[in-house]
């Protein structure tokens, strides 16, 4: 997936040829010429040849589309999505987590952003705050794994504010783990490497 032999990985490129968007996308070339050449797939001709190309947006687009997974296309890093309305928590993850080559971080303030932002990264990890402005963590927890392109995704909720029966309700309705607002950011980093298996 990540490099071929010294050569860059699918992550730097901006535009495929349709060999390239047929590899990536595991089927055949004759697969993505009938798709473009249809209009399913976008695209453009290259000026005074028949060869078509793909830009990388369009590429992702027909993949979601068609609900191939889009991993080959990124950088290999672990997508890490921050929901907590507490700007210096968020702050704190993001410094932190940002610093760690491993990790892709992006962050959502509300429960509706980090819907969105779901779908569009399916992040491998969420670390969620309970107690959202609009919604409460355990739903957020129950939407995203009754989700099928989701059920991969790993949950650790952080919190000050949960007694040990709502983080019984929390682990049935899908968090993989609990950590209690303040937290030591090493170990809750640590909990994130075991639970992404890094």
């Amino acid at each position: 997936m990540a490099k071929n032999n010294g050569t860059k990985s699918w992550a730097d490129k901006q535009v495929f040829t349709t060999g390239e968007a047929a590899e990536i996308c595991k089927v055949s070339q004759q697969t993505i010429i009938r798709c473009f050449d249809s209009g399913r797939l976008n695209g453009f001709r290259v000026p005074g040849s028949r060869f078509r190309r793909i830009p990388r947006g369009e590429l992702i687009r027909f993949m979601q589309t068609n609900e191939i997974p889009v991993d080959s296309l990124e950088s290999g890093k672990m997508r890490i999505l921050v929901v907590d309305d507490d700007k210096e928590i968020v702050d704190l993850f993001l410094d932190v987590l940002s610093r760690d080559d491993r990790f892709e971080v992006k962050s959502a303030a509300t429960g509706y952003d980090a819907g969105l932002l779901t779908e569009r990264m399916k992040p491998h990890l969420i670390l969620l705050d309970y107690m959202l402005p609009d919604i409460n963590g355990n739903l957020v927890c129950q939407r995203i794994k009754s989700n099928p392109n989701l059920a991969d995704t790993k949950i650790i909720i952080v919190s000050g504010v949960v007694n040990q029966e709502e983080i019984d309700s929390l682990t049935e309705m899908g968090a993989d783990a609990f950590v209690k607002k303040p937290f030591n950011i090493e170990q809750l980093i640590q909990k994130m490497n075991e639970l992404l298996g890094i």
